[in-house]
């Protein structure tokens, strides 16, 4: 059994379709009510599938579980009623109902998963301050800045990137960078 205060992942059962819309919900919320130290990162499994339609090749990134999302959080009271609650959640796997805390998955498991998707578990090791990044997925996609800051704690990066001829601190997930 986990003693309080580990960070652990479980998996949220979504709407479908409601998937990455889930995972910027639990983003938003855990900043916005103060749970940075609870919940940590929300990832919706995804691989890239290629098929050919009228003779072009078409690459797309398809849900790997369509209708879950995976949190990697401390279970606490709070957590547990702020994630259980957030808008497309529609409850966690392997809970009992009734009250009861759902079951973490176990760390095979979601090493064998994260790896499948090329997300390491401690990725801080994967980014140095003063590193060139491009900038792949949020409001800065696109963009390329050097890394300021590692917070390895919640997988987020500071990123200077230069907008409009002024530097601006980006913060971003480690899995929306690469080098």
């Amino acid at each position: 059994m986990a003693e309080a205060g580990e960070k652990q992942w479980y998996v949220l059962h979504t709407y479908s379709g409601y998937e990455n819309k889930v995972k910027e919900n639990l983003e938003s919320r855990a900043q916005s009510m103060g749970m940075e130290d609870y919940i940590f990162r929300a990832v919706v499994p995804e691989e890239e599938e290629t098929e050919v339609k009228n003779g072009k090749q078409k690459t797309e990134m398809k849900k790997t579980f369509p209708g879950y999302v995976l949190v990697e959080m401390v279970m606490s009271d709070e957590s547990w009623f702020i994630v259980r609650n957030t808008p497309g959640v529609t409850g966690f796997v392997g809970s009992h109902g009734s009250g009861s805390k759902p079951a973490p998955l176990l760390p095979e498991e979601i090493d064998h998963i994260l790896n499948d998707l090329g997300i390491s578990k401690d990725q801080a090791n994967d980014f140095e301050v003063g590193e060139n990044v491009t900038i792949i997925d949020g409001a800065f996609a696109n963009m390329t800045g050097k890394v300021t800051e590692i917070d390895a704690e919640h997988s987020k990066l500071k990123v200077d990137v230069d907008m409009f001829g002024r530097m601006t601190s980006a913060e971003v997930d480690f899995d929306a960078v690469e080098k």
